[in-house]
């Protein structure tokens, strides 16, 4: 779908938006921030990001359109559009935290074609093509582990609708006991970029929009990962929830979740 011009462009444009974002956070205390919904924190920079990558993404590839979580555009493609989350992490960003990324996430009808989840202060920039998934131009794939036991499993925390916060916590409670550790790293992204190079086996979290998983759930896809919502259904990412992984584990964290009835 692209050639590597156009995904040498995308690199490079992915660098330059990551490199204002680590200058900005240097002024932290100036930074306006404001709250669009109850936990959820914006600021300039996610604003100021997602028009650099728009404009940056639309000299690439013209014809294309987007989804964005900040709406600075309303170019639209139905067949072909690139899902955008300019800051992912934006809470750990505003609280001087190294751990937010950048993600898009280019679909042709209907379906992923490219992924790119840049982490800037890591200076680690994952990538899913059709040929495979890649860290700095090394491929890699998903773990091999297949024993819950052996596992450090990624997850997140709801920031509202805490409806289903009971069957969460007892999901918590069998894996605190079962598995070597949780990790929560307040980017969707990143604990789906670091679940697809096999640091960790899993992830799974509610509530999420398809900014937050798109260019992260295609990048496990193309390691070798599973991902599904946590009923099995593969509309992740317009749904209500998302279990990615490797095959084995992927199989036994459905089970557990079904059995908490999700």
């Amino acid at each position: 779908m692209l050639n590597q011009n156009q995904i040498q462009s995308i690199s490079d444009l992915m660098l330059q938006v990551g490199e204002f974002q680590l200058e900005q956070q240097k002024f932290l205390s100036t930074i306006k921030v404001e709250e669009k919904s109850p936990g959820q924190l914006v600021s300039y920079v996610d604003t100021e990001s997602e028009k650099m990558l728009v404009s940056g993404l639309l000299e690439i590839t013209p014809s294309a359109g987007f989804l964005t979580e900040e709406e600075t555009t309303t170019i639209k493609n139905e067949e072909l559009y690139w899902i955008i989350d300019p800051v992912d992490g934006t809470t750990n960003y505003l609280f001087g935290h190294t751990k937010f990324s950048i993600s898009i996430a280019l679909y042709s009808d209907g379906k992923p074609v490219y992924a790119n989840v840049y982490i800037p202060a890591d200076k680690e920039m994952f990538v899913a093509t059709p040929e495979g998934a890649f860290l700095n131009g090394t491929q890699f794939r998903v773990s091999t582990r297949a024993n819950l036991n052996d596992t450090l499993i990624g997850t997140g925390f709801p920031y509202y609708k805490f409806d289903e916060m009971d069957g969460y916590l007892e999901v918590l409670k069998v894996l605190m006991k079962q598995t070597k550790g949780l990790r929560r790293m307040g980017s969707a992204a990143i604990d789906l970029v670091y679940t697809a190079c096999g640091r960790f086996d899993a992830y799974f979290e509610l509530n999420l929009s398809p900014w937050d998983v798109a260019g992260g759930a295609y990048i496990v896809q193309q390691a070798g990962g599973t991902v599904t919502s946590f009923t099995s259904d593969p509309d992740y990412i317009f749904g209500n929830s998302i279990l990615a992984g490797n095959p084995e584990i992927h199989e036994k964290l459905l089970t557990l979740l079904n059995e908490q009835n999700f």
